[in-house]
């Protein structure tokens, strides 16, 4: 296995993922926070924070930090999520050490010049702008927000404008020393990598970073339930689902089935049904995102405001069909389309890092590639069809609409049609 775990004294975890003949390497910090560890008032502050870092250190201005890794022809990046927020790089294989040397740069030396920050407040405003432009992404903001009301889990990950524009130099600097603490972080590397080279890095670029304090996330509790936004747009984009399961849950593989044979593919029942039989929408496809401690199973569609609730109705019918005649051919489908993602994965130096870095933040080790497929084949068609059925049996549904007029989401119908098919 090419895979190997070492555990620093300070708690922080370096995993690699060696590759054999290839000359470049993908390597991260992964930070165990995110959007859900933030309370109201500092909501966006990780997005904000993940911006920040790239803007200067004791030893190197924002410009130096990009030019050092593209003088050597590499790139360097960050994300945040709802649980996690990761900077990566992805260098030739002599320049680990660089990419190394920059990431504990920005994670453990960044000054936050209130000049850079008020110019950074002003590029995240225009990127919250920018969302807020694109319904097709707004909706799963607004599905989120409804299915998980009034808590962490449910805020946006980019937060307010009014919430980023209030946002302080000491604010950064308290919520970094709370969070980014060495137990917290996973340095994760794959492709032309030396473990044992990475791990001297590790110890000494983050030497005397100390431990957390035992800080635990507020748990999701999901709600469900309607919410509409009238917009200036030519499309109902409509997204209906209910609570999924956490990646821990001895169901996760089964919902990761139903959710691609219901509406992974070009071969997928809605797809087939809702836009090739009756040319109802251009994009349709189901979804479910997991969390630490539960997820979202939804299916996302954009369509004529007038035929909202006919696509949400067959929404519902092809849920139910799932869990009555899924066929052994849609299974086997299914699986055979997740197997070969995950061997497809396996050729990313990029994606091998990220997979193990979140592996070792969600489960604590690395997961084989064999484990996973041994579970995908476990699965038998009766675990996912009352997959289907235990979704409809539980919580109320959630539904998100953004449309052109007051009401075209007809959340009132939507509901009572997922409702119907729910089962007694």
């Amino acid at each position: 296995m090419s895979i190997e775990v070492t555990r620093l004294d300070n708690g922080m975890s370096v995993a690699t993922d060696a590759i054999d003949g290839v000359e470049s390497a993908a390597v991260g910090v992964w930070v165990d926070v995110g959007a859900r560890d933030e309370p109201a008032e500092l909501n966006g502050i990780s997005h904000l924070l993940e911006h920040m870092a790239f803007k200067g250190t004791e030893r190197r201005d924002a410009r130096t930090i990009a030019q050092e890794i593209e003088d050597v022809g590499g790139h360097v990046n960050a994300y945040t999520s709802r649980e996690h927020t990761a900077y990566y790089a992805r260098v030739l294989k002599d320049d680990v050490p660089l990419a190394v040397d920059v990431l504990a740069d920005i994670l453990r030396n960044s000054v936050f010049d209130e000049d850079e920050l008020e110019r950074e407040r002003w590029v995240v405003m225009q990127e919250i702008a920018q969302v807020l432009d694109t319904p097709d992404d707004l909706i799963f903001d607004l599905f989120q927000e409804r299915a998980f009301p009034d808590q962490p889990m449910g805020r946006s990950i980019l937060g307010t404008s009014e919430r980023v524009e209030g946002f302080r130099r000491d604010s950064l600097v308290d919520f970094m020393g709370r969070y980014y603490t060495a137990d917290s972080m996973v340095l994760a590397a794959a492709g032309g990598v030396d473990h044992d080279a990475a791990v001297r890095l590790a110890e000494d670029r983050f030497a005397g970073l100390g431990r957390s304090n035992g800080h635990v996330a507020e748990p999701a509790a999901y709600g469900g339930g309607a919410v509409e936004r009238q917009d200036d747009v030519e499309q109902l984009h409509l997204v209906a689902g209910f609570a999924g399961v956490g990646f821990d849950d001895r169901h996760y593989h089964a919902v990761q089935l139903l959710a691609n044979a219901l509406g992974g593919g070009m071969s997928s029942r809605l797809f087939q049904e809702v836009r090739e039989t009756r040319g109802l929408a251009y994009a349709i496809y189901a979804f479910h995102s997991p969390f630490v401690d539960g997820g979202l199973f939804g299916v996302y569609a954009g369509c004529a405001a007038e035929d909202g609730a006919e696509v949400a109705g067959l929404i519902a019918d092809e849920l139910v069909r799932a869990g009555e005649d899924l066929d052994a051919d849609e299974l086997e489908r299914a699986r055979t389309q997740l197997k070969a993602g995950l061997l497809m994965a396996r050729e990313s130096t990029a994606s091998r890092c990220e997979t193990l870095a979140r592996q070792m933040l969600v489960f604590g080790r690395p997961v084989p590639q064999r484990e996973a497929v041994e579970k995908l084949d476990a699965v038998g068609l009766a675990d996912v069809r009352d997959c289907a059925l235990r979704l409809l049996a539980g919580p109320a549904p959630t539904v998100a609409t953004i449309g052109p007029e007051p009401g075209v989401g007809q959340y009132d119908r939507i509901a009572e049609r997922l409702n119907r098919a729910r089962p007694c």
